[in-house]
């Protein structure tokens, strides 16, 4: 059927092929009710097939994608600081996100460790060779999207909007807040590293997740969602309670 242009509908790639002359074939001898009633019985399957698959694509529950709206500014001109402490836990009140924090480098091949799909999906990890929330620098928070169960840690990072707050609690006690300036998506294939890792003149915060489309073929998402932020104030460590 060299000469068949194919069609689409709703998605799915048309079986039956029509002549280039965009007219339909010409219609067949009467066939035998059993024919007939066989040929009811394959599209009545057909249909079921496609119903079962819709209901399939509708029953999926997708990750909020940033807004062109959110996409804001990626530095600050704040220059607060504060010293160096290894992070324990971040909260994000706008998306209900509260979790310890992983320490993670390096995988052999270079690239950066994330935590376990198996174990530790719904918790984040901050890449310890990166700044220390609040130092001057870039400060890095990373974490699933989703998990074989279903959503993870850092499903709805794209729902965040600038002026949100994160807090982040250090090993000294004292909280870190940053203010969200921008959420942006970019394409795994043009992943702009520099700008995300590099050093900074002040106080930043890159949260990252998966994001965009869902590859099927390689299991993996084609787009990451990133997240810009920067230290706006802090709280001092509570003072230990009376004996």
């Amino acid at each position: 059927m060299a000469d068949a242009g194919w069609r689409r509908i709703a998605g799915f790639r048309v079986v039956a092929s029509w002549p280039q002359s965009g007219y339909a074939p010409p219609p067949t001898a009467p066939r035998s009710l059993r024919a007939r009633l066989a040929g009811v019985a394959g599209v009545l399957l057909i249909m079921a097939g496609v119903a079962t698959v819709g209901v399939a694509i509708s029953a999926q529950v997708h990750a909020p994608q940033p807004s062109v709206s959110a996409a804001g500014g990626i530095g600050s001109s704040a220059r607060l600081s504060l010293p160096r402490s290894l992070p324990v836990s971040v909260d994000i009140p706008a998306i209900g996100v509260t979790s310890r924090l992983l320490h993670l480098g390096v995988n052999s091949d270079g690239s950066i460790q994330v935590p376990s799909l198996v174990t530790s999906a719904a918790e984040a990890a901050w890449y310890k060779y990166s700044a220390t929330p609040g130092q001057i620098g870039a400060s890095v928070i990373e974490g699933h999207v989703d998990s074989y169960q279903g959503p993870a840690v850092f499903f709805r990072l794209g729902a965040l909007r600038p002026g949100d707050t994160i807090d982040v609690r250090l090993a000294d006690g004292v909280t870190a807040i940053f203010k969200v300036t921008g959420v942006r998506e970019y394409l795994k294939s043009h992943f702009p590293a520099k700008a995300i890792y590099q050093a900074t003149d002040y106080a930043a915060l890159r949260l990252i997740t998966c994001g965009g489309a869902f590859d099927y073929t390689t299991g993996h998402y084609l787009s990451s969602t990133v997240v810009f932020a920067s230290l706006i104030s802090s709280r001092p460590a509570r003072p230990p309670a009376a004996a």
